[in-house]
């Protein structure tokens, strides 16, 4: 039997706000109609992010958290309101889209009490007027966001139609490539172990939360990502 939606509808946003927030139930029925972006991001995610792919390297769905999400009503989008003057196709304004992201998100958190859906909870930020021939805005964007969320608990990633980060199981996989530019956040979890082992001070956050719970196979990624970073010796 399918679990009932876990939330009530999304709450009104700040106000002032520049972001516009709709959960997945309300793009369904219209209510972002005046961003057709919206829309257009939820049919990708639903199209490409919860099935297999020939490419992907390993069995299952491109993104394992992805149909979860949506199956219990914690699947959102954030799109900025251009009469809001969210203006993120000049770059100076994203800082503090990103940061008006976060507080959707912990608002939206706050309202869980079961840990599964707290895990499941996910928010993406449209960025439809950002360059889609050019990730290096948002690839930036993504990079300096990465170093604050990790250390209070969150994952940050970028996507984007010309986005080059391989696949983890398929080196010429290109999984983050969406049709809009967006960012999407979630919780931190124990399996995303790979994604931080490159930065030392990610690394470390990631060991202060999870190194009690850490899975055997996790612990040999672990061990593997450490070791190729490592110089070597004559």
């Amino acid at each position: 039997m399918t679990a009932p939606a876990a939330t009530a509808p999304v709450p009104a946003a700040p106000a002032g706000g520049a972001l516009r927030l709709f959960s997945a139930e309300q793009i369904d029925a219209g209510a972002a109609h005046a961003h057709p972006e919206a829309a257009e991001v939820l049919d990708w995610a639903r199209q490409f992010l919860t099935t297999a792919h020939p490419d992907l390297g390993r069995s299952g769905p491109v993104c394992p958290y992805t149909q979860p999400s949506l199956r219990r009503g914690l699947f959102h989008l954030a799109v900025a309101d251009a009469d809001a003057g969210g203006g993120e196709g000049t770059g100076a304004d994203l800082p503090a889209l990103v940061g008006e992201l976060r507080e959707h998100y912990d608002r939206l958190l706050a309202r869980l009490d079961e840990e599964g859906d707290r895990e499941l909870l996910t928010v993406l930020l449209v960025l439809p007027r950002l360059d889609r021939a050019d990730s290096t805005a948002l690839d930036e964007l993504q990079r300096k966001a990465k170093d604050e969320f990790v250390e209070q608990g969150l994952m940050i990633g970028q996507f984007h139609p010309v986005c080059e980060e391989p696949g983890l199981w398929n080196g010429a996989f290109r999984p983050l490539r969406a049709p809009v530019p967006l960012l999407a956040v979630r919780k931190l979890l124990v399996f995303d172990l790979p994604f931080l082992v490159g930065d030392q001070s990610h690394l470390t956050h990631y060991l202060a939360r999870f190194a009690p719970q850490v899975p055997a196979r996790i612990r040999d990624q672990l061990v593997t990502g450490l070791t190729a970073q490592s110089p070597t010796t004559a």
